[in-house]
């Protein structure tokens, strides 16, 4: 299955969009289609042996839109146009220029009837015709300028797939042909002598109505544009880190290339105060990286050598070499960029509905518009009347708010969540994340730093500094998991270690070696009393440190005890905050865990969840998932995505938490890039307040129609005569989209509470 991104020329509302995806989704061999309205593009997975690229551009094209491969930024290697600021640029021109003739063509109709000051040119009933012709003439440039209007309207038109431009079309035809045949009335009137049909005509010429609906509309979208043009800053700042040198090292030389050419492998420079050029793994050196854009996390982070590091983060001071080891594409930066876009691209469900509702809405509109006209002409009332009625339904009813609520919001909301370290993989994990009751935590990495440390040094007759010196080097000879740490311990210390040799390895026991030409051991309770080591009191000390899901070691030389050195997978120091910001939001918290149950009791009284199972293996967190689910529970998964997969593929909202490792980036619907249990309830409170932000723009995009639909078509006039105009309808219309992604932008400053 190929999964191909298309540009779309010539959408204008969710109708468009709603349209291209119903008639393209039912060609055979597509097996799924997103199209969206914001960003122009549409995503099509498709079989190649069944259906084209060219056959989907083609049906496309049929249906009256312009359809074209989307070349990639790795492909063009330019910087990627903003095609939203680009939108703004053409729509500003369009609008000046619209403005500079509508506004004396407003002047002048309705200059008589306010008594603005005009040349006697235009003035009395014996002007008629040259004021007439003069608006027809200031009326063409208003409709060349807004032509695509025209265009897109008749041709959806006639494709029965009928737009917002087809209601604009239709409504600003009607008023200008109109205005030609009352210049027509008024030139009869003065060939025959009928003053007063001059004089009726003369007032309902209309020009202005079909020039301002046009010139409204433009305003409402040029507004429109400049509001979608930032909900793209997420992405468009995200491009921007990526730095297009580098300095690289080839044979012993040093020189600066483009950023294209470097290839995996390559050894690189990077100075204080340089971005980080690409993926990679420091060999040299050390630096103090601010890594907020990819992270969200604000103070800089010390990298030393083996350290991995980042493409796009800055290195603010210090000096090292690295190895690439992802470049291009592969970059955890290019990754991010490519899941923020694909999340803003995708739908969620709560926006296809939207959807449905635009695809039927317009043609309905069209059939209100032409039923009302036809009422009020039965009821006696004159054309010009019935006219107004007809085109201020069509105007006022264009359903751009309800094609914008849903897109804007998930658009400024994943990118807000990106800017936090919070990667949102679908718009359909949003709206899910909103509706989750449960969450499901593993312990290693998530609730716990995943690597073991040093916890307590608790020395015999020696100090700790002689009695970790001692343990690390009798470790330094092992292989063990539990021996890292206690090196580590020790060279942060900077601590000598004695000479160590002859090392044996005690199975099950622990081991011993000479240290300094003393036999040393370092083990469990169970080596100490086959080798005669007397542990008194620290017995107890040992029992207490392993119910506080510690593992002790003892460490002995010539039969006497040194001490003991405990290790363990230390609680996150956010954890427990986490968790008690999850409960809060009435989330019931599980642990769960490969580890015995000691260590998951430990935990559990540190960090307070709600529930610890212990000892399982990944299909029996899978089952634990599966059966809450069966329950009625909507559960979330965080994991680090390599041995939860199977849960976080089960779970409602899988949440991969680790740095953005390509296994979770995979494995999860959102990815936490900072490693913090706390963007947990962060990622849940964003979904809630985007969800709202939906309701609320779907809430008044329905309310605006229903309430400006039935005062349009006059249900208001015979008892109160309000009856609105076709350019009152056309501001309303304006008003309404620009209100909606205006409630939408809102998102943009958001903060987790």
């Amino acid at each position: 299955m190929k999964k191909v991104l298309f540009d779309i020329q010539g959408m204008s509302c969710s109708a468009c969009s709603s349209r291209i995806e119903k008639v393209v989704g039912k060609q055979k061999g597509v097996e799924q289609i997103s199209v969206n309205l914001l960003k122009n593009n549409m995503h099509v997975s498709f079989d190649e042996g069944v259906i084209s690229e060219q056959d989907i551009i083609a049906k496309v094209e049929k249906l009256g839109f312009g359809a074209s491969l989307h070349l990639q930024q790795a492909q063009v290697k330019e910087k990627p146009v903003d095609t939203a600021a680009q939108e703004m640029q053409v729509m500003k021109q369009r609008l000046i220029w619209s403005t500079i003739f509508t506004l004396p063509l407003f002047y002048l109709s309705m200059g008589a009837m306010a008594k603005w000051p005009l040349p006697e040119i235009f003035l009395g009933m014996e002007n008629a015709l040259i004021n007439g012709l003069t608006q027809l003439l200031l009326t063409i440039p208003v409709m060349f300028i807004g032509r695509k209007y025209f265009v897109h309207g008749f041709k959806n038109l006639w494709n029965k797939a009928p737009n917002m431009d087809s209601l604009i079309a239709i409504g600003s035809s009607a008023a200008f042909i109109y205005g030609i045949y009352a210049i027509y009335k008024i030139a009869y009137g003065f060939g025959h002598g009928d003053l007063e049909l001059v004089h009726r005509f003369s007032h309902d010429l209309y020009f202005e109505s079909s020039a301002m609906i046009l010139t409204l509309i433009t305003m409402g979208k040029f507004m429109e544009a400049r509001a979608k043009s930032r909900t793209s800053e997420a992405i468009t700042k995200l491009m921007n880190l990526a730095p297009k040198t580098a300095i690289v090292e080839r044979h012993g030389l040093q020189g600066e290339i483009s950023v294209e050419e470097v290839v995996t492998g390559d050894i690189l420079i990077v100075k204080s105060g340089a971005t980080v050029p690409v993926d990679g793994v420091i060999i040299e050196g050390s630096g103090a990286l601010d890594e907020a854009a990819i992270t969200g996390e604000s103070i800089p982070v010390e990298k030393y050598m083996d350290d991995k590091v980042t493409g796009g983060t800055i290195n603010k001071s210090g000096y090292f070499k690295m190895r690439a080891t992802a470049v291009g594409e592969n970059t955890t930066l290019a990754k991010i960029i490519a899941l923020v876009d694909e999340a803003t691209s995708s739908k969620a469900p709560i926006a296809k509905l939207a959807d449905k509702i635009s695809g039927i809405f317009v043609p309905v509109v069209i059939m209100i518009a032409v039923f009302a006209a036809a009422i009020w002409l039965c009821l006696g009332y004159s054309l010009e009347f019935a006219l107004a009625v007809g085109i201020s339904v069509l105007v006022i009813s264009c359903p751009c708010a309800l094609g914008l609520a849903t897109p804007t919001a998930i658009m400024v909301g994943t990118g807000r969540g990106a800017a936090n370290g919070i990667l949102i993989k679908a718009a359909s994990a949003l709206e899910a994340a909103h509706h989750i009751d449960t969450v499901i935590l593993d312990k290693t990495g998530t609730v716990t730093e995943g690597k073991p440390v040093v916890t307590d040094i608790i020395p015999n007759t020696i100090s700790e500094n002689e009695l970790l010196s001692l343990a690390a080097a009798v470790e330094q000879l092992s292989e063990h998991p539990l021996a890292e740490p206690i090196i580590r311990a020790a060279k942060e210390r900077n601590l000598e270690l004695p000479p160590a040799s002859n090392y044996r390895l005690l199975p099950g026991k622990g081991l011993e070696a000479e240290v300094n030409g003393k036999l040393s051991y370092a083990g469990n309770s169970k080596l100490m009393t086959e080798v005669a080591v007397n542990i008194g009191e620290f017995a107890s000390t040992s029992e207490q440190l392993a119910h506080d899901g510690k593992t002790p070691l003892y460490f002995a030389q010539e039969g006497k005890l040194l001490g003991i050195i405990t290790v363990a997978d230390t609680v996150k120091p956010t954890s427990a905050e986490a968790i008690a910001k999850l409960q809060k939001l009435n989330i019931k918290v599980i642990m769960l865990t490969g580890d015995n149950k000691l260590t998951a009791e430990a935990i559990h009284r540190q960090v307070g969840m709600d529930q610890v199972l212990a000892e399982l293996l990944p299909e029996d967190k899978e089952r634990t998932v599966r059966r809450l689910q069966e329950q009625g529970h909507k559960v979330a998964m965080v994991g680090d995505g390599i041995n939860d997969a199977p849960a976080l593929a089960r779970a409602d909202v899988g949440i991969a938490i680790g740095a953005g490792t390509d296994i979770a980036i995979e494995s999860a619907d959102i990815v936490l890039m900072r490693s913090d249990l706390q963007d947990v309830p962060k990622a849940i409170s964003l979904s809630k307040a985007v969800m709202n932000n939906i309701k609320q723009n779907l809430f008044w995009a329905f309310f605006y129609n229903a309430i400006g639909i039935p005062v349009a078509a006059g249900v208001l006039y015979p008892h109160f005569g309000i009856l609105l105009s076709p350019m009152i309808a056309a501001a309303a219309m304006s008003c309404s989209s620009v209100s909606v992604v205006t409630n939408a932008l809102r998102l943009r400053f958001w903060t987790s509470k």
